[in-house]
């Protein structure tokens, strides 16, 4: 990952550090018979986020201990070693070190949940930089303190939202908008998350972002050279575009809905690809055929049912519609020898049948010869339904 820079009043070292509060942590040159100590870095609380993932690149980030507040605009990350590329404001050593609780059943005991009840909690959950996002069981005995545990759980996170799924109608349906429900915590849900280097500015309550989908946004930044061109049909608020122009590439990303076109265009300023991306607010069809991409990625991957819309229904992005309907659209934007990905959402029993199908279907309706690639499983998108890729060269 790339670090910071160190400005002149910030160190990885503790030199000139301030006085911490009361009762709290101080400096290593105030604790010289507290060697034993453990060490905790202090930055400001915006940098949150980004600080902990360079630590944990660094290999220092102590995961034992719970993220603590240093006075109202400072967090101190619990390290295992001074850091030497993590920009810092001070290193100081804790005091009273708090380890972190990993259970989250612990937790609910102590807010007097029983045993049963403790057995229908949500037995996974995602972190989205200070934002958590779980979903409620039904009959959850006490969301607030569900959420509360959470927070606890998770020392640098600031919020939690429940997740009830993303929209299917009208133009919330359009946009792919989130379903959401503040359960703990501040209600400001707007937040950077860093993966592998890249950061995702958004807020989950507005803007959809998939955890799961990680692994393949760090293979769309592997998968292509310096300079190639990328189309990204449906590019959100940067999910491939980033990692694959941070990769070098040249990208031409589409997206329809307002607040994740912002955010598109602010992350490639604080991605510095700014000067790698042209992003355009439009459907990507109307940008299709003045294109002549070496590499596509179609990331929306529609509902997954077994029937598509009728032809002509031009909902971009509808959950009924297929990510099929787009291929057609996507081929004359391809050049010879270039490459699709192909997103999906197929049902367990039409595995690889289906996406290669129609993978076929479309090469044959634009006389093109189809390569399949590679083939991979995103992860579950429903009960019986996978979300899978299709990497296709189109000849």
């Amino acid at each position: 990952m790339a670090k910071d820079d160190r400005s002149p009043n910030e160190t990885s070292s503790g030199q000139a550090p301030t006085a911490p509060p009361a009762d709290y942590d101080t400096t290593i040159d105030d604790v010289l018979d507290r060697a034993d100590a453990p060490l905790a870095a202090v930055v400001a609380k915006p940098r949150t986020e980004t600080a902990i993932e360079s630590l944990r690149d660094e290999g220092v980030y102590d995961e034992s201990r719970r993220v603590r507040e240093d006075g109202p605009d400072r967090v101190a990350l619990p390290v295992t070693t001074s850091p030497t590329e993590t920009r810092v404001l001070e290193i100081v050593r804790q005091v009273d070190p708090e380890p972190r609780r990993r259970e989250l059943a612990d937790l609910l005991v102590d807010r007097g949940w029983s045993e049963r009840e403790i057995e229908s909690a949500p037995g996974s959950w995602a972190v989205i930089g200070s934002v958590v996002l779980v979903t409620v069981p039904q009959g959850c005995p006490d969301e607030a303190g569900l959420g509360e545990a959470l927070l606890d759980l998770h020392g640098e996170a600031d919020s939690v939202l429940a997740d009830e799924g993303i929209a299917t109608d009208g133009m919330a349906g359009t946009y792919r908008e989130p379903r959401t429900r503040l359960i703990a915590g501040n209600r400001d849900t707007e937040t950077v998350h860093v993966e592998h280097g890249t950061r995702y500015g958004l807020d989950p309550a507005t803007v959809m972002f998939s955890p799961g989908n990680q692994a393949e946004r760090v293979r769309m930044g592997d998968s292509c050279t310096a300079d190639e061109h990328v189309f990204d049909m449906f590019a959100g608020i940067g999910y491939f575009t980033l990692p694959m122009a941070r990769a070098g590439a040249q990208v031409t990303a589409t997206e329809l809905n307002p607040t994740a076109f912002r955010y598109l265009v602010e992350n490639t300023m604080a991605n510095d690809v700014a000067d790698r991306v042209d992003a355009y607010m439009t459907d990507c069809r109307e940008l299709a055929d003045s294109l002549a991409a070496d590499r596509i990625v179609m990331g929306y991957y529609g509902s997954g049912a077994e029937t598509a819309t009728e032809e002509g229904d031009d909902a971009h992005g509808d959950r009924a519609d297929e990510a099929h309907t787009f291929l057609d659209d996507a081929l004359p934007a391809l050049r010879p020898g270039g490459v699709i990905h192909y997103h999906e959402a197929t049902p367990e029993p039409r595995l690889w049948e289906r996406p290669i199908d129609r993978l076929d279907a479309a090469a044959a309706t634009a006389d093109r010869e189809l390569t399949v690639l590679d083939r991979r499983r995103v992860k579950s998108h429903s009960a019986g339904v996978d979300h899978v890729v299709v990497d296709a060269r189109f000849e």
